[in-house]
């Protein structure tokens, strides 16, 4: 009788113990690709894509360096950066202040332990074309499948880029002090893929 209860208990907290993990899983604050399967029709699963991708990409650590503007801002507040600086040739800033006088090929920690000077090679503004704040998502998403207007990508090209670029990938390693962008690069190269093979649908608006 006792083997019977203990065989029935065990039985009856199997599914509990040996359940199979989801593959879907929201990965610091970023949904992963297999969480938009539940949407049956491919454009409206395309935009769905496309709008947690703007997640990231409205971040301050992306729009930061995506102006509209010929200058860059900085902290979560999006202020203007100082010391001010501009575009100057190539999106490199001006003559005798560039980027790369005070921004080196990586996070360069501040000795009293607290912050650092941000850091990759190359350290550049975004194309002024490519400049993303104040603009909406339907904006953004015309203007990322726009070669004009994208750096001359194909589409294949711009997953390339989301996935595998070490300046967009600063944005989850931005140093101590800083918050990172949403979710990994490998999850926004996810996106970005399965929004291309979805049509690259773009919200309205």
């Amino acid at each position: 009788m006792r083997k019977t209860i203990l065989m029935a208990a065990l039985l009856g907290a199997a599914p509990a113990l040996f359940a199979l993990p989801t593959l879907a899983e929201t990965v610091k604050g970023l949904r992963t690709v297999d969480e938009f399967d539940g949407i049956a029709d491919e454009t409206e699963r395309s935009v769905a894509l496309f709008t947690e991708m703007m997640a990231v990409i409205e971040h301050p650590r992306c729009l930061n360096c995506h102006p509209v503007g010929d200058s860059p801002r900085q902290g979560m507040d999006m202020h203007p950066h100082e010391p001010p600086v501009a575009r100057g040739d190539a999106d490199f800033g001006a003559p005798g202040m560039r980027c790369n006088t005070c921004h080196g090929e990586e996070n360069f920690a501040f000795t009293t332990g607290e912050g650092s000077i941000p850091g990759h090679s190359p350290w550049q503004l975004a194309p002024i074309e490519m400049g993303w704040v104040g603009k909406s998502a339907a904006e953004i998403c015309a203007q990322l499948k726009d070669p004009e207007r994208n750096g001359g990508r194909s589409m294949e090209d711009l997953h390339e880029h989301n996935a595998t670029d070490g300046l967009v990938g600063w944005g989850w390693g931005p140093g101590k002090g800083r918050e990172p962008a949403p979710g990994t690069q490998e999850i926004f190269g996810q996106l970005t893929k399965a929004w291309i093979e979805t049509g690259s649908a773009c919200p309205e608006g």
